[in-house]
């Protein structure tokens, strides 16, 4: 059974709707949680992971089969791979909401611009974005940089990416941190997928009816550096599927974090009781939006990554 919720008791900001999406943007979340896939003790001394090559500079680009990936590295240590939300960069998700300054006394810090995003190529082929193409952008990163193993710690998106990660190839990493994720056992429907790409294609964004469209197309537009037919192309992808068989001889450590008021995360209880030993915090007063910068998520995951 899953570890259940640490609850708290604070103030919570009041931020207008204009403020929440510029949040958005630095946060990096972009509402992902419709698109996800579904869209301990010390270790051994043999069994530590890779420390930080000294060779290796804190950014640069690797090929991923035919694929420009952009990708950075922050400290030194045990490392730890960061993968980004819907729309966002790794500078959004991971730099500007301080999340590598909070990680970074701890591990070597390793983030990628998944493709279509930030400085990483941008396919207009929905092709390029489905089946494993987006995970394996992850272990040909970790293999560029000669990491044999690895935390994981993915966001929204980032965050279904990472639990298929973890079901499909989960000896590559040490721990694993999903956030802004629901039950990847639902299916999430190809609809409102396409329903997003038609969204960030129109012509013109006065003539889009769906409510979820209007946000997903108002948020893309605040960053200049979104190229608006990639992002189509990434919403509609086909994702591979995740099945509850695949998560459920689990023997790492999991810690699953959400915003008490995230209405695209859906049933994270089920996700969590998927996964043997996996531990699910509720942060109350937040959302899909607002959980990323919360001193609270930080906090759990420092705890996390400090038993490991």
């Amino acid at each position: 059974m899953p570890s259940r919720d640490r609850l708290y008791s604070v103030q919570t900001a009041r931020m207008n709707r204009r403020e929440v999406l510029h949040l958005a943007v630095l946060a990096g979340t972009g509402l992902a949680g419709i698109l996800l896939f579904g869209c301990g003790d010390e270790e051994e001394e043999q069994e530590t992971p890779t420390q930080v090559p000294t060779t290796v500079a804190p950014s640069g680009f690797f090929d991923s089969d035919g694929v420009k990936i952009h990708y950075e590295t922050f400290g030194q240590g045990k490392p730890i791979v960061l993968v980004h939300g819907f729309a966002s960069s790794l500078k959004g998700n991971w730099v500007a909401t301080k999340w590598v300054d909070t990680l970074q006394p701890l591990r070597w810090v390793v983030a990628l611009d998944c493709r279509g995003h930030g400085q990483s190529d941008k396919p207009h082929d929905s092709e390029a974005y489905g089946g494993e193409n987006m995970a394996q952008d992850v272990l040909r990163l970790m293999d560029h940089l000669s990491i044999t193993k690895a935390d994981l710690f993915g966001y929204s998106m980032g965050a279904g990416i990472s639990a298929y990660l973890l079901a499909h190839h989960r000896e590559r990493f040490t721990s694993v941190i999903l956030g802004g994720i629901g039950n990847v056992f639902e299916s999430t429907g190809g609809e409102r997928g396409r329903v997003i790409a038609d969204a960030l294609l129109a012509k013109d964004p006065s003539q889009i009816t769906d409510p979820v469209g209007k946000v997903f197309r108002a948020f893309a537009e605040l960053d200049p550096n979104n190229d608006l037919e990639a992002l189509a192309a990434c919403a509609g992808r086909v994702r591979s599927p995740i099945d509850r068989a695949d998560l459920a001889d689990v023997d790492i450590p999991v810690l699953i974090v959400d915003g008490g008021n995230d209405v695209l995360a859906r049933n994270p209880d089920e996700l969590a009781a998927g996964i043997p030993g996996a531990r699910l915090v509720i942060i109350p007063d937040r959302d899909h939006l607002t959980v990323v910068p919360d001193s609270r998520f930080k906090e759990e995951v420092v705890g996390f990554l400090e038993q490991q």
